[in-house]
């Protein structure tokens, strides 16, 4: 049996906030523009609207 919608989407926001807070450090420790550039657009695919 599968999960309720409720549980999946808090599974969902878990995650996301886990993957925000290992792109935000690995953003932080960009060294090039490119680089940075490269971690927003992987971001912006995870939460269209996320400020780094």
């Amino acid at each position: 049996m599968g999960r309720i919608e409720r549980s999946r989407e808090l599974a969902r926001r878990r995650t996301r906030r886990a993957k925000l807070k290992q792109l935000r450090a690995k953003y932080a420790a960009a060294k090039g523009e490119a680089e940075k550039t490269q971690i927003l657009e992987k971001a912006r695919r995870v939460s269209p609207f996320v400020e780094l």
